[in-house]
């Protein structure tokens, strides 16, 4: 691809994403919570930072929708 050609980014499918990667972290939430109050503590360290990447993930997409 030459530099000068741009591929059209679907905005709306991103902040669709959004809202999906939001409802994934809910519930990986829920289950290392879960796993935690079971003592179940090597799953829930798994299960809470994986909630931390995805959070991150929605945070630098809600950036880059609101930067442009």
């Amino acid at each position: 691809m030459r530099q000068d050609e741009r591929v059209p980014i679907d905005r709306s499918e991103l902040s669709s994403l959004t809202g999906l990667i939001e409802q994934v972290t809910d519930r990986i939430t829920k289950m290392a919570e879960d796993a935690s109050t079971a003592k179940e503590e090597t799953t829930a360290s798994e299960l809470f930072a994986i909630e931390r990447a995805l959070s991150s993930a929605k945070r630098r997409l809600v950036r880059f929708l609101g930067g442009r």
